[in-house]
């Protein structure tokens, strides 16, 4: 396959479990980091991807709706704010993660924990 056809087939959300699996491996980070993207990705293809060498994959893990609140927990602890932001911004972000995020150093990181805070309570009031 030639990486036209990796990030082609990273990217479709239609690409079959297994082989979004072997690209989630591929040594080529832009393969890895659209399989990051990919809604259809599986859980533990995401939580694997969410300890990548590559920081730009990480952020991809970390806004990936599909990504398991386990993972998004653990990210939320990762040292670029980037990767924290997109983890307080992701629909699949535990409250209580979104609550130590709201206390985050960066204030760009805490105000956007706060916002999803807000956006999640309000939607549950009647």
């Amino acid at each position: 396959m030639t990486r036209s056809e990796k990030i082609r087939a990273a990217q479709n959300t239609s690409t079959p479990p297994e082989i979004l699996v072997t690209l989630s491996r591929d040594e080529d980070d832009y393969v890895r980091l659209y399989v990051a993207l990919n809604p259809s990705a599986p859980p533990e293809v995401l939580s694997q991807l969410s300890r990548d060498k590559n920081v730009v994959v990480r952020m991809s893990v970390a806004q990936n709706p599909s990504t398991p609140p386990e993972a998004l927990a653990q990210l939320a602890d990762y040292w670029y704010d980037g990767v924290r932001e997109r983890v307080a911004n992701n629909p699949n972000t535990p409250i209580e993660v979104l609550l130590i995020l709201m206390v985050d150093d960066s204030s760009w990181v805490s105000k956007n924990a706060e916002h999803a805070l807000y956006a999640r309570v309000s939607s549950c009031v009647y």
